[in-house]
């Protein structure tokens, strides 16, 4: 899996990683993937819910030694 963009949002409390996330998938054509870096652990239930309510997918994420790691594909 090709990762289109990175997104670094670490340090960031909730609503602000969903906040750069929207405006970053805004940027991304149908099909690529965002790379989203966290350390909110509110992202563990945001990001999941985010991506159901707006018809991206979440296509894995992982707990890191700093925080989060998600992968997002734009739907």
């Amino acid at each position: 899996m090709k990762i289109t963009r990175s997104l670094d949002t670490s340090g960031k409390c909730c609503p602000m990683p969903i906040v750069e996330l929207n405006k970053a998938m805004g940027r991304l054509a149908v099909g690529e993937v965002l790379e989203v870096i966290a350390t909110d652990p509110g992202t563990r239930t945001d990001i999941p819910s985010w991506c159901e309510r707006t018809g991206n997918r979440l296509l894995g994420s992982e707990e890191t030694g700093e925080g989060f790691r998600y992968l997002v594909e734009k739907g």
